[in-house]
């Protein structure tokens, strides 16, 4: 690791800006050695490198070179340095430059003489003065990489390819295939009694009931593009098992800790399932996965947060690079984002992803922002990244009790048949009756759907925006066309100054004009389940009064 150190953060000296002696000091937190060497001794540079590089080769270890210089100039070549380090800069002033100090050295020494020196020095810069003109001239050659090639065959999204999902169905052949592989461990593997009664769950769902929950439906999803031989990645915190012990990815033997991946033994499968366990490091996985999606468009590269306020602290990642890349550098990234997302009583901080963040930053068809309810939606969803003909960046505001809801499930001819739906309509109100139409999104929609059928209330109907960005208009324009109602209802559990409806209220203001809502507040959710409660049997209460 080679640290070209100027010794000056900004206009912050050394000793302002850190609490150890020297910026290499981390290198102890993981036994490396550190060579220091001033930059003004080129020679001793050179040993010093030649050390590291056999250190290297010979240990297969880190190890530092700290090259001490200074900057001369102030931080944009006009600022003036002496503000703030006034005598550090007198002295810089009058030192001769590393060239300088080398060259006097040599002559001294009678390893050269001045005329040489002089006529090196005019010799480069005319060089140098060549390869200008050159440039300026001529066109500079270059040969795109792989990944470059590949980005260059995909186009810019247009509007009307959002007014439906391409087909991502699969065949039965693929789901036959993913379902072996997921509902069996190797002979002599002992897995946990729960890992055995999940095992029997898939065996049921896959190829008794045929209907499948949130996790399978998941793993479905990507062992199906494993088999078009496309790479799958995943990383987050607890991934591998699940945020909420869902997904079981990857198993352990009791005995010998060793893991086991379901989706590495697909019949027919060369791909390898890349799914990764991070640290609580969330911009700088965020940033990685970020990097990973922009070299490979033909990978689905994920991010999971354990909560999705956790990518509070990747948001730089997000407003810099994710929401904007496009925009700023012609450079189109497929990045996933998970953030599991829904008020269940667990407090502020696990409670909310903050959905009005990312829909402040959307515009332009810039990126997808979803918060599904079915677990076809989100295998279709997930294919969808790979079967468009340009790439860009997916929002989901994850589930979190519906991974085990009872009525997260979907049938297999919903995963052979059919595509994303952005809209998914009611269909128990009576078309002819409702007098009341409540447009929502996420989890809300089964607390309102339990209320809608304990009640019988065939005069309200339910509509699920399953994308929020871009929004399908046309899609849900064609589910209002069904009621002769003036009134829509934008229902969400986030307080009314979080959550969509501030971009509901820019996007579909020709219809939706009330919301109904937790009264606006600073923290994301209150801390006490019993005010949870109430404060959720009152927002449905009130949808339906």
């Amino acid at each position: 690791h080679f640290v070209i150190n100027n010794q000056v953060g900004f206009t912050t000296d050394f000793d302002e800006a850190r609490s150890s002696i020297y910026c290499t000091d981390l290198a102890k937190t993981v036994d490396a050695p550190v060579l220091h060497v001033n930059g003004d001794n080129p020679e001793a540079v050179v040993f010093c490198m030649k050390v590291a590089v056999e250190y290297r080769q010979k240990f297969k270890r880190d190890i530092f070179v700290d090259m001490v210089c200074y900057r001369r100039h102030g931080h944009n070549e006009a600022d003036e340095p002496k503000f703030t380090q006034p005598s550090l800069y007198n002295l810089i002033s009058k030192h001769a430059n590393p060239r300088e100090v080398y060259n006097k050295s040599l002559i001294e020494r009678g390893d050269i003489d001045a005329g040489l020196a002089v006529s090196m020095d005019k010799e480069f810069k005319g060089m140098l003065q060549d390869r200008l003109n050159q440039v300026k001239q001529d066109k500079l050659p270059y040969t795109l990489q792989q990944s470059e090639k590949e980005f260059s065959e995909m186009r810019l999204s247009r509007p009307e390819d959002f007014d439906q999902s391409p087909d991502t169905s699969i065949s039965l052949d693929f789901v036959k295939k993913v379902g072996e592989a997921m509902m069996q461990v190797p002979k002599g593997f002992k897995a946990l009694k729960q890992i055995e009664k999940v095992l029997k769950q898939r065996k049921e769902m896959f190829f008794d009931k045929k209907e499948l929950n949130w996790a399978s439906a998941e793993m479905l999803a990507y062992g199906s593009l494993l088999l078009e031989n496309k790479t799958v990645r995943i990383s987050g915190q607890d991934t591998k098992r699940g945020t909420f012990s869902h997904r079981h990815a990857v198993v352990r033997d009791i005995n010998s800790n060793e893991p086991y991946s379901f989706l590495d033994h697909i019949e027919g499968c060369e791909k390898d399932f890349k799914i990764y366990n991070s640290l609580l490091s969330e911009f700088g996985c965020m940033g990685f996965e970020f990097g990973y999606a922009m070299a490979d468009p033909n990978a689905v590269v994920i991010w999971e947060a354990q909560f999705g306020d956790f990518a509070n602290g990747a948001q730089v990642m997000v407003d810099q690079f994710i929401s904007c890349s496009y925009t700023k550098w012609r450079r189109m990234n497929g990045l996933v984002l998970l953030l599991p997302h829904g008020y269940e009583g667990q407090g502020p901080e696990h409670s909310n992803a903050r959905p009005e963040r990312y829909l402040q930053l959307a515009s332009g068809n810039n990126m997808y922002i979803c918060n599904l309810t079915t677990p076809a939606n989100y295998f279709h969803m997930i294919r969808r990244q790979l079967a468009m003909p340009f790439r860009m960046p997916c929002i989901l505001m994850s589930p979190k009790s519906l991974f085990r809801h009872p009525l997260v499930m979907s049938k297999m001819e919903e995963f052979t048949k059919g595509k994303f739906r952005e809209v998914i309509g009611d269909d128990y109100a009576d078309a002819k009756k409702v007098k009341k139409v409540l447009l929502c999104n996420g989890k809300v929609y089964f607390d309102l759907l339990e209320k809608q059928q304990a009640d019988k209330r065939k005069d309200v109907a339910v509509i699920r925006v399953e994308q929020l960005h871009p929004f399908p208009k046309k899609q849900v324009m064609a589910e209002l066309k069904k009621y002769k109602v003036d009134m829509v209802h934008w229902i969400q559990e986030e307080p009314e100054n979080m959550g969509a409806w501030s971009f509901i209220l820019r996007v579909f203001r020709e219809v939706t004009k009330d919301v109904i809502s937790r009264k606006a507040a600073a923290s994301p959710a209150t801390g006490y389940s019993k005010v949870h409660k109430q404060q959720q049997d009152d927002l449905v209460n009130q949808a339906f009064s």
